[in-house]
């Protein structure tokens, strides 16, 4: 389905796919939220953004069974972008009846304490969510788990100390600064600001940070990395690891991460300058390129 500035949308609370109009004076096109009770917590004027921020709206109408929406952003010179199914959908401004761990997440939580080595948890908002996942790690004889939660709400964010230090009771225990949704939430222009302050809770809480989404992305799906990616790359040498996403050049952009952060090893040190004398400036290997 294709979306422009101006258009209307309507999100229901039957679950349904993307369901495009069937022709240009019909009404406007419809897709489903798979947590249809979340729409009940929304009003009139309240943003709405799908597929990581590259579509924005504000609801014009609200009922606990549809919201309809107004398109207001979309990340496109064209002033059009396509939404499919299976899309994110973000609210930044409402808190959301949604708990962590979900029930499908207990029931999976039984098969990974026999096979997996790490378990994450996804929209953990407070010290409480943390607590009934480590219950039922207890209950299942599993707190030999890795456990990982995603930071990638305004609740998550303002509760990590409470989560830190709830989660610091478990033997094997580490954070992720999920980018991506976190920006949705927070604003874009935000989200710099705010991974600072993770990564700075964290250090302190002597608690390993997991720097995630979109890192080398167009190197990774494309071949060639733009520049900014590399710039990001670098600065992620402040956490103990980085997640790269699937794509068909996946083992040149693990190549390149590994050779960018190998050298900024030696400059840096989570949130401290090691001042290393410089090197680079007037030094080239045998091809003519910097060494």
């Amino acid at each position: 389905m294709t979306l422009r500035l101006g258009d209307l949308l309507t999100l229901t609370a039957d679950g349904q796919p993307v369901d495009p109009p069937s022709n240009a004076s019909a009404e406007p096109a419809r897709i489903g939220c798979t947590l249809p009770h979340v729409l009940a917590t929304v009003t009139a004027g309240d943003p709405v953004w799908f597929n990581d921020g590259k579509i924005g709206a504000r609801v014009e109408k609200a009922s606990a069974d549809a919201l309809i929406l107004r398109i207001t952003q979309v990340a496109h010179a064209s002033g059009r972008a396509k939404l499919a199914s299976d899309k994110g959908i973000n609210f930044p401004d409402n808190a959301l009846p949604v708990r962590a761990p979900t029930e499908d997440d207990i029931e999976t939580l039984a098969f990974a304490a026999k096979h997996a080595d790490i378990v994450q948890m996804s929209f953990a908002n407070s010290a409480e969510d943390v607590i009934e996942l480590i219950d039922h790690l207890e209950r299942l004889d599993a707190t030999h788990l890795g456990v990982v939660l995603k930071i990638e709400t305004r609740a998550g964010f303002e509760n990590l100390p409470k989560m830190l230090l709830t989660g610091m009771r478990l033997p094997r225990f580490g954070v992720m600064i999920a980018r991506g949704d976190l920006a949705v939430e927070t604003g874009f222009e935000r989200l710099a600001e705010i991974q600072e302050e993770i990564l700075c809770l964290c250090e302190a809480a002597h608690v390993p940070v997991i720097w995630a989404t979109q890192v080398l992305e167009s190197l990774a799906k494309k071949g060639a990395p733009a520049r900014s990616e590399i710039t990001d790359a670098a600065m992620s040498v402040r956490a103990e690891c980085v997640m790269l996403n699937k794509g068909p050049y996946i083992l040149k952009a693990v190549t390149t991460l590994n050779d960018v952060l190998r050298r900024m090893r030696e400059h840096r040190a989570k949130k401290r300058d090691l001042l290393r004398s410089l090197q680079v400036a007037g030094r080239q290997n045998a091809t003519g390129a910097l060494s």
